[in-house]
């Protein structure tokens, strides 16, 4: 009888079995994350504007650059649905050629501030000591310095270009993402199987990104998702002060700028980039927060 129970022994505490626990841990993430309406909806809006994006890649109603397309200040109709701007540029062309612009910024400044955050976020929880103290000072001084101030003198010492933008905006908001890491790691560097490896002789290279990362990888996701609206609002609001990407290059916050001097006689111009930056933003911040109820274990009700 007990060789019979040392047998049942590892069939039911196997890695296979601690795996698929795992995975429908995320199942169940995905499940709940479904229930969610907001959450459902910003994914369909965000879905929209990706294909739309792609689309414009190889097709617009309109050359978005095209002056003389119809005439100047054009109201909304079945030709324009947007109407047109002082030059005569068709706006649906130009929001479709905008929104590229508004997802490359977001999507690759997350991409910055996940390298930078989690690196110095992981190396800061693990080592703690003297080296967690000098990183946290250097968070601590960035936050103590106005974020668009940052992004100004950066983005002025860079010169203009999408890059430049990523990353003048990427050094006004990484911080928050590397107090996160940084606080997951602390975390979980106590848990046992961080201790394990570490007894067994593994480098703190491997223990970093083959234990603790991977760990913390559900909230990690789920800041990123919040970092891509402040990044385009951020490009948006350079532009609109005519620190953006260069004319012609329609974008969202240089369309709402270049509208501005007429919005009394044709909001249109204006309300157009407006509405579809908002729109946007609320859809990722929605998206975030349906991500944060599903995959957050205090949320579990």
């Amino acid at each position: 009888m007990a060789t019979t129970v040392v047998a049942a022994l590892p069939q039911e505490y196997s890695g296979g079995t601690l795996a698929r626990e795992q995975v429908s841990l995320w199942r169940d993430g995905v499940r709940r994350l479904r229930r969610n309406k907001l959450a459902l909806a910003a994914v369909i809006y965000l879905a929209i504007l990706v294909v739309m994006s792609i689309v414009a890649f190889v097709w617009t109603p309109y050359k978005p650059n095209a002056i003389g397309a119809c005439e100047t200040y054009t109201t909304p109709s079945g030709a324009h649905p947007f109407g047109c701007d002082e030059l005569g540029r068709d706006s649906l062309s130009r929001l479709m050629v905008g929104a590229q612009l508004s997802l490359a910024v977001g999507l690759g400044t997350a991409l910055i501030v996940l390298f930078v955050g989690v690196t110095v976020g992981l190396v800061a929880g693990y080592f703690r000591g003297p080296v967690d103290s000098a990183i946290s000072l250097v968070i601590n001084i960035f936050y103590g310095i106005p974020t668009l101030l940052v992004a100004l003198v950066l983005y002025t010492l860079l010169g203009p270009g999408l890059v430049n933008i990523m990353i003048a905006i990427s050094a006004t908001i990484w911080m928050d993402m590397a107090r996160l890491v940084r606080g997951q790691t602390l975390s979980i560097r106590e848990r046992e199987f961080v201790e394990a490896a570490r007894a067994s002789g593994a480098r703190s290279g491997k223990i970093l990104f083959g234990h603790i990362f991977p760990n913390a990888l559900g909230p990690i996701i789920v800041q990123a998702t919040f970092v891509i609206p402040v990044a385009i609002l951020t490009a948006a609001f350079l532009s609109f002060l005519g620190l953006g990407v260069a004319p012609p290059q329609a974008d969202w916050g240089g369309m709402a700028a270049e509208g501005l001097q007429a919005i009394r006689y044709v909001p249109h111009i204006v309300l157009a980039p407006s509405i579809a930056i908002s729109l946007t933003l609320l859809a990722f911040n929605f998206f975030g927060d349906g991500l944060r109820d599903a995959f957050d274990p205090r949320q579990k009700r």
